[in-house]
């Protein structure tokens, strides 16, 4: 194993957003190799055929050498369970001797390459994006996104790129021991799933470096920073920056009504948005009850 390894964590109720994700990336990045991590299993009558989709390699749960698996699987809801086996899965990859590891969310998409993402792997050992790059300045804003921010974490885990060094390796083991005891929505006792645990890697890990670009990540949370829009060419752009990965967060719910409230009336993220809900439609699963 060698070069770039991508992978997102799932359950099969997000299906869909998995194939989407994957077909923006092999659309992008077809030299990479992309990896499914299951926390579930088929409900009954349905039948997966990993090889149908356009996903490199399944994990299971099962697979990923967890301790009592059965009690530790209990102890999570779905979100909580999804998110806490990212460490063991990326500790998974680099083990396995991926040169370069990318965590995309399901519920992303690409739009465009990420070839900064690997070129920065070569000088740098970890690499985060910010919920936000820049201040906002209306009192409604600042509630949602910056003391957001302040509640669920500084960066996104949404988005994680760890390079196969020393430095890299020990950042991952950390978050992977941490994610194991400590991945549970509990704001009050400090800790968002895995996203609180990474406000502390910049000061554990020099290597960790800050991707600033306004593409990197556009969602509802920084939408009021990073206006969305089309040229004619087609090309799409975020705050005057080509757009490199859109993330689609609780689309049809809360996530699509933030995104409404900083749409800022442009017709683009109108159009963004429509074009996620077709591509859901069209990679829904007819033997899923929830697809």
């Amino acid at each position: 194993m060698s070069e770039t390894h991508c992978f997102t964590s799932a359950s099969f109720a997000y299906l869909d957003r998995v194939r989407v994700l994957g077909e923006s990336l092999r659309r992008y990045h077809p030299e990479w190799t992309f990896w499914l991590c299951l926390s579930d299993r088929e409900p009954a009558g349905f039948i997966f055929d990993a090889a149908r989709e356009p996903i490199d390699h399944v994990v299971r749960v099962e697979e990923l050498g967890i301790a009592d698996l059965d009690r530790w699987v209990f102890d999570h809801d779905v979100i909580e369970l999804c998110t806490a086996v990212k460490g063991q899965m990326l500790c998974r990859l680099l083990d396995a001797g991926a040169d370069k590891v990318v965590y995309l969310d399901p519920d992303i998409a690409l739009f465009g390459d990420l070839h900064n993402v690997q070129a920065l792997l070569d000088r740098h050992d970890v690499l985060l994006t910010p919920h936000q790059l820049e201040p906002d300045n209306e009192r409604q804003t600042i509630l949602d996104n910056e003391i957001g921010s302040l509640k669920h974490g500084i960066f996104n885990l949404g988005f994680l790129a760890v390079a196969n060094t020393v430095e890299g390796y020990r950042f991952a083991q950390w978050w992977r021991d941490r994610l194991l005891e400590f991945c549970f929505d509990d704001i009050p006792n400090g800790i968002f799933t895995d996203q609180r645990w990474c406000d502390l890697a910049p000061a554990f890990f020099p290597g960790v470096h800050v991707l600033r670009d306004p593409g990197y990540n556009v969602a509802s949370w920084n939408l009021s920073r990073r206006p969305i829009s089309i040229r004619e060419d087609g090309r799409i752009f975020a705050a005057d920056q080509p757009l490199r990965f859109f993330h689609f967060t609780k689309i049809n719910g809360a996530g699509e009504t933030m995104l409404e409230r900083y749409a800022g009336g442009r017709v683009a993220v109108f159009e963004l948005m429509h074009w996620y809900r077709s591509r859901l439609v069209a990679n829904a699963s007819s033997g899923l009850p929830f697809g």
